[in-house]
């Protein structure tokens, strides 16, 4: 939980290092960005739960622990493309179960 937190206050803290180069804000920005302040940290600890073991162990180490690819690949025993693949992956499935998360709590409200 105290990772998850971690994570969440640094993503917060560094959105605003990063330029718009565009204020034309997408529909699927909008919706993320309202997934994002809906979604609790109970919610991303249950989605991050349900990724495969092997993507799970991949995502957690690189985003949360902040292990570079290179490192998870020798602690894992993998390859430096197969921990990028990995993550990818990751970050795929979440961002379906995110969709899925904001269009059943919309059907809600």
């Amino acid at each position: 939980r105290i990772m998850i937190n971690t994570a969440l206050e640094r993503y917060r803290s560094q959105l605003h290092l990063y330029p718009l180069t565009d204020n034309i804000v997408t529909r699927d920005e909008m919706m993320y960005e309202e997934v994002f302040e809906k979604l609790s940290a109970d919610d991303l600890i249950k989605l991050v739960r349900e990724l495969p073991p092997r993507y799970r162990m991949v995502f957690n180490m690189y985003a949360i622990e902040g292990y570079h690819h290179k490192e998870i690949a020798e602690t894992l025993g993998i390859k430096v493309g197969t921990s990028k693949s990995n993550l990818s992956r990751a970050r795929d499935i979440l961002q379906k179960k995110v969709k899925q998360y904001y269009d059943s709590s919309e059907n809600i409200s």
